[in-house]
């Protein structure tokens, strides 16, 4: 079953581009619905903080819908809209949760692992693959196609997709202002001669660049970062104690969410989690259990415009956000806790 989602209007562009049959198909196998049981906020939407407390549903199956609509559109490439669709299929419960429950704090790469492996591993998506002739080989590894996947600032068809996706479940931007935004961006071979997803209108790239670090700053955000943190002790404990193996991370946060709430200790860390709504912050460490000093990976976005170059090398307020933005420690020691209100 494919969701209803609404971007999914404003990706096939105004001229109605239709999602292929290809990644239809593909959607539909066992591999692909799985992720619509994985969250796009890494296990903060179970929090009580109000940045993620009742916010629209935003799944791995949206975002990787999304991301292969968008490389059709601009590339009409079914290899390469595969691999996008394909890209997160790997991807456990929690997400990056996981990562940190590695030590992947500042990469978040570790979740990418097994991709391969797990569509080798489904016969329900080789058989969508021979039936479109397609290669596993072809569609395993997003990275190959930069369009699909390109290294930070700049703009691929994941990167913009999270980043649209965020602003419409945030709430930060209206599908209006999104349709615009997505209207001007076009591919293009930017300063070292490869492909990417570039702007017409500096206008627009700067309405699109706030709007892209709004979200940049929710990410690694002390509730982000902290709910991040302490789910994947979590996590790691009830591994740890034989609730569940790591293996079994890559099912469903119902279930792993069900399992966390059917031991006395589990369920009551499990509770604490959810309850958190509120933070502190302090230059040292406090005292109690709870306090952690955490750093993560900062994404973020600097567009590039065709015939002008980057964002931050045209337009100085936009610049002096960005680096303010890379060049916070995140050194402050947190902790999180319930208010009642």
């Amino acid at each position: 079953m494919i969701p209803e989602y609404a971007l999914m209007k404003i990706y096939a562009g105004p001229h109605g581009c239709e999602v292929p049959d290809f990644l239809t198909r593909a959607a539909e196998t066992a591999l692909m619905q799985r992720l619509g049981h994985i969250g796009m906020n890494c296990g903060c939407e179970y929090t009580s903080f109000p940045s993620f407390a009742g916010g629209k549903q935003y799944s791995r199956l949206l975002h990787s819908l999304g991301v292969g609509m968008i490389v059709w559109k601009h590339t009409g490439d079914p290899a390469q809209a595969m691999a996008g669709l394909l890209h997160d299929v790997a991807t456990p419960v929690f997400a990056h949760v996981i990562d940190f429950m590695k030590g992947d704090y500042l990469t978040q790469e570790a979740t990418e692992d097994g991709t391969l492996e797990m569509i080798a591993q489904s016969p329900e998506m080789q058989d969508v693959l021979h039936e479109f002739g397609l290669k596993i080989e072809q569609v395993s590894d997003y990275h190959l196609y930069p369009v699909a996947d390109n290294d930070s600032p700049r703009l691929c068809a994941d990167r913009l997709e999270y980043t649209l996706g965020n602003l419409y479940f945030y709430g930060f931007a209206s599908l209006g202002e999104i349709e615009a935004i997505y209207a001007d961006i076009q591919v293009d071979r930017t300063e070292d001669g490869r492909e990417e997803l570039v702007f017409s209108d500096a206008d627009c790239a700067e309405t699109f660049g706030f709007l892209s670090l709004k979200c940049s700053k929710v990410y690694v955000s002390d509730e982000d970062r902290y709910s991040m943190q302490m789910l994947s002790e979590i996590v790691a404990k009830a591994i740890r104690s034989g609730m569940f193996s790591e293996k079994e991370l890559h099912g469903t946060e119902e279930r792993i969410t069900a399992l966390l709430t059917s031991s006395a200790e589990t369920a009551a860390q499990w509770k604490w989690f959810c309850g958190l709504n509120r933070m502190e912050r302090a230059e040292v460490q406090g005292q109690g259990e709870h306090w952690r000093n955490i750093q993560a990976k900062k994404r973020c976005i600097d567009p590039y415009i065709r015939g002008y170059g980057r964002l931050s090398d045209i337009r100085r307020q936009y610049a002096d956000a960005l680096e303010t933005f890379r060049k916070d420690p995140q050194d402050a020691w947190l902790r999180g806790y319930r208010e009642e209100v």
